[in-house]
């Protein structure tokens, strides 16, 4: 079983399965049927298309044919981010460095280690055995030890810097004293035998690592030891989010017709996952002037707005952008759901993703449109495009590319069926999405996969 696969089915169907295993729990969200209506464009009720006629006269066949490839989309979104020209770098402290990239080499400050030291726990001796054992011991960070002198021995501590004229260390679990108290060794022993020369990880001015390397925990630690109390990275791209509609409820339980947001909860880890600082979530109805002011009036490096990208009648995301003069650049996708997702440019800068309502083609736009963009904005490396095999057959699309939430058992991915656009239950249990081409993928065809940002690095989000 690999690492991803041990996430999934951790709370799903909990009113079902409470005395079913895992693999039990999870038949109850695998796929065994395929949904291949039309994706909600937007909010529409009961998964119909949107009105046929949008608001700046074009229909919706029109907005259909200017959808572009899934693949493209990816493109254009990372490309639109190199535009505005290199972000400033900052420098950080250590402890807010976690996930940013390198804006400079990482070079050492000091030799590692920086002086000779103990790698174990027992004695450092002078020439051969049997030695005479100083009283006095040598432990980590205190006063620099007597040189030995051949035939004497002294206790020492892991970490703690060698003696003069030291010929090798003794473990502890390889020495005996004898009744004149003299240490004997238990076994051959070498010159030099668990001693850390110094410099022997590095020395001082090496590049230990390159330009764009993205700050892990070990990162830290790798700083730290080289003597770094801040470092100079690449600064998090800001994003705000616009959450609109008028029939969502922020609390309670739904009711008359209003319905509980699922995406001003999920979207602001999600955009931290990917590399991102929220700096505000606004709630704003189905409101044009509403919309207006606050995209005006943000000066994120990305807004990202909720529903409305459609062309129903309050669908005010493509007017308000042609009303501030902003520059279309990818409208509509072809992918399956999530098909009426958008990408704009505001300004040098600053761009806008317009996410579907629906909350899995929500998903879906944040993985084509924002992952590429926020990376590119963040420098951070492109991820490894990997594939596995379906452990069962997916039906797609005739024309467009399918996002299906899967699984990781072993050598395989396993769809999970509540896959529609406006269910969370499968991606909830998910390791990736699987990206299926446009006719399907049958059982064991090798599949593109798209980790979810948690299940590939955890970085800036915990889910325990």
């Amino acid at each position: 079983m690999t690492a991803r696969a041990t996430r999934a089915g951790n709370a799903e169907n909990a009113e079902e399965t409470d005395d079913l295993d895992v693999e039990e729990a999870l038949a109850l969200v695998r796929e065994p049927r395929e949904d291949n209506g039309p994706a909600k464009g937007d909010r529409t009720p009961g998964g119909q298309s949107p009105a046929p006629a949008a608001q700046d006269g074009r229909t919706t066949d029109d907005r259909h044919r200017k959808a572009v490839p899934w693949n493209r989309a990816r493109e254009t979104a990372a490309r639109a981010a190199r535009t505005g020209g290199r972000r400033p770098p900052v420098s950080v402290s250590l402890a807010d460095a976690l996930g940013l990239a390198l804006a400079a080499p990482l070079t050492a400050l000091t030799d590692l280690p920086s002086f000779d030291t103990s790698a174990m726990d027992g004695w450092a001796v002078a020439g051969p055995g049997p030695w005479h054992v100083r009283e006095e011991g040598v432990l980590a960070g205190h006063t620099p030890p007597e040189p030995l002198t051949d035939g004497e021995a002294v206790r020492i501590a892991t970490g703690a810097r060698i003696p003069p004229d030291t010929t090798a260390v003794l473990r502890s679990e390889h020495g005996r004293t004898d009744a004149k108290g003299r240490l004997h060794p238990t076994r051959e022993m070498h010159h030099g035998q668990d001693i850390r020369p110094r410099g022997q990880e590095c020395r001082s001015g090496d590049q230990l690592l390159p330009v764009g390397t993205l700050v892990t925990p070990a990162v830290l630690g790798l700083a730290a030891a080289a003597g770094y109390d801040t470092l100079t990275a690449v600064p998090r791209p800001s994003a705000e989010i616009l959450v609109l509609g008028d029939e969502l409820l922020d609390k309670g339980i739904p009711h008359d017709g209003l319905i509980r947001d699922a995406l001003g909860p999920m979207l602001p880890p999600w955009l931290r996952a990917l590399g991102a600082e929220v700096t505000r979530v606004r709630r704003l109805g189905d409101d044009a002037k509403a919309l207006h002011r606050a995209v005006t009036s943000c000066d994120a490096d990305l807004i990202v707005t909720t529903g409305g990208t459609a062309s129903g009648p309050v669908d005010h995301v493509h007017p308000t952008l042609r009303r501030i003069g902003a520059e279309l650049l990818v409208d509509g996708v072809e992918v399956r759901p999530g098909h009426p997702m958008l990408l704009a440019r505001i300004k040098e800068g600053q761009h806008l993703v317009g996410l579907p309502g629906n909350p899995l083609a929500a998903v879906s736009g944040l993985l084509t449109l924002a992952e590429p963009l926020l990376r590119t904005l963040a420098a951070r490396p492109a991820p490894e495009p990997y594939t596995l095999p379906l452990r069962d057959t997916v039906h797609g699309h005739p024309h467009d590319t399918r996002l299906i939430p899967v699984v990781l058992r072993g050598d395989h991915a396993v769809p999970l069926h509540y896959n529609g656009p406006a269910m969370l239950r499968g991606v909830a249990a998910a390791d990736a999405l699987a990206v299926v081409p446009p006719g399907g993928a049958r059982q064991d065809q090798e599949t593109e996969l798209l980790d979810l940002p948690w299940a590939a690095a955890g970085i800036g989000v915990c889910f325990t």
